[in-house]
């Protein structure tokens, strides 16, 4: 995961380039992965064969929430 500077950059690209990087790690898309679901169960086989997504079941969603809450913790 990309570090915050805590003093921004004096050289104009360099800030630029921090900028994205902070709203892409905002956004999510840099570090942990949102959701550790296995991607098949995103596929129309997965999704016919009735594997959970949070998206789909309550309880999936319940233990992705915790999962990412205890590897947050674990930092």
């Amino acid at each position: 995961m990309a570090e915050r500077k805590s003093t921004p950059p004096q050289d104009k690209a360099q800030a630029e380039v921090q900028k994205v990087v902070d709203e892409a790690e905002d956004k999510g898309y840099i570090g942990v992965p949102v959701d550790p679901t296995p991607k098949s169960h995103y596929t129309v086989a997965g999704v016919i064969a009735g594997e959970p997504t949070p998206e789909t079941d309550p309880e999936h969603a319940r233990r992705v929430r915790q999962e990412l809450d205890d590897a947050d913790r674990a930092r």
